[in-house]
């Protein structure tokens, strides 16, 4: 690697620029309104356009050499994912981080992007609401790999805060998804859920189903993804026929939390927010709601962070 190459990116946006001429939508008219535009993506590679530099082809874009020897994998555009180059560090690479963040993980998990390299988002345009947005994503998947570092992510039915929780860790190299509720034959629309959320994830993801959550954070090494806690609560309730007597769960969730407590990993986990719901009209389901709402606070207590996904959109937990 050349550490002493200077890369300078003059622009980022897709080849359309952002805001897209004629696109009325609302991350291009937000722009629009506040008078400002960014043009399509250029870089400099020690002082040379990157399009001036030695440059090889490769399937999704193109693998570029500086004057000064650098190496910078660049994508061809809004999309592209670029192969890397046979036992290639890279000094740079110049992705398209809002349509393809988990391309960046499968980089890191190749070995051709390590922490030394310098990652930059290209091809930005209206897939993403806002550059503020951008930066709230790159601060996740710039993040280093290493933990502990928990993630508590709270949210109502269908609020996406699973695809919140797997888009913070797209560009993890070694991630282990952790399913709490397992495939049953006999509801098709389950089967269905579960097969949407396989396929959003990448395909180097391990999932593993199981309701042994502790035993996953005790072994764990990588970055776990655990979705979600509220199917996993049901499980130890049933488990513990505890329905009518909430109190033979306990012993469970004190172990539950003593390894988030105790994780040495990056983990974030899926939880439902019960607090603003109607309140249950039996006694098992006011049981249920007071366990996982208690267990909620003392996740969250234990995490670095916490956040409630409302309608896609993301609120941070002080």
């Amino acid at each position: 690697m050349n550490r002493d190459m200077k890369i300078e990116l003059r622009a980022f946006a897709g080849p359309r620029g952002w805001p897209c001429s004629g696109c009325d939508c609302a991350s291009c008219n937000r722009l629009r309104i506040a008078g400002i535009r960014h043009e399509p993506a250029s870089a400099t590679i020690d002082g040379v356009p990157w399009e001036q530099c030695s440059r090889t082809e490769v399937p999704g874009g193109y693998d570029v050499t500086g004057p000064g020897g650098g190496r910078v994998l660049v994508a061809a555009g809004p999309g592209s994912t670029p192969e890397p180059s046979a036992q290639v560090e890279y000094d740079a690479v110049l992705l398209d981080l809002v349509g393809c963040p988990e391309h960046l993980g499968r980089l890191r998990r190749l070995g051709a992007v390590t922490p030394r390299t310098e990652v930059m988002a290209v091809h930005v345009d209206h897939r993403i609401s806002s550059p503020a947005e951008l930066e709230r994503r790159s601060a996740f998947w710039r993040r280093p790999p290493e933990g502990p570092f928990r993630t508590l992510l709270l949210g109502g039915s269908r609020s996406g805060k699973s695809a919140e929780a797997e888009l913070r860790l797209a560009a993890h190299p070694d991630v282990t998804y952790v399913a709490t509720g397992a495939v049953r034959g006999d509801d098709p629309e389950w089967a269905a859920r579960i097969a949407a959320h396989r396929s959003r994830r990448p395909p180097w993801w391990r999932t593993v189903e199981t309701t042994d959550v502790p035993g996953v954070l005790a072994a764990a090494r990588g970055a776990v993804l655990v979705d979600g806690i509220g199917t996993w609560l049901t499980a130890v309730v049933d488990a513990a026929d505890a329905w009518d007597a909430p109190a033979r769960a306990r012993p469970a969730v004190d172990d539950l939390v003593a390894a988030w407590r105790a994780a040495t990993a990056r983990v974030v986990a899926v939880s439902d927010e019960v607090g603003l719901s109607v309140v249950p009209a039996t006694a098992s389901g006011r049981a249920f709601r007071d366990l996982l709402g208690r267990l909620n606070q003392r996740l969250a207590a234990e995490s670095e962070e916490a956040a409630l996904v409302v309608a896609g959109r993301v609120v941070e937990l002080p």
